[in-house]
């Protein structure tokens, strides 16, 4: 068994801090991939294109919203 990499692609990067159990905001997301806010907007986007349901979620007074992917196309399984 080989221990876990980081994902090599912005894209794979994206549904990894996506698919966490609390999400990501777009703040996180930005830093985290080197991306100005409207590029990871666009890129959630994108990935609502390609068929993943993406939630948004406002987990408190004051905080941002967070992104968590909620389902995924059947051929990205």
């Amino acid at each position: 068994m080989t221990m876990q990499t980081k994902p090599k692609t912005k894209k794979a990067q994206l549904i990894q801090l996506l698919s966490r159990k609390t999400g990501a905001d777009v703040a996180t997301i930005s830093d985290k991939l080197g991306w100005q806010s409207h590029t990871t907007r666009a890129a959630l986007t994108g990935l609502r294109k390609a068929g993943f349901e993406i939630s948004a979620e406002k987990p408190g007074q004051g905080k941002p919203l967070s992104y968590r992917i909620t389902a995924r196309p059947a051929d990205a399984a």
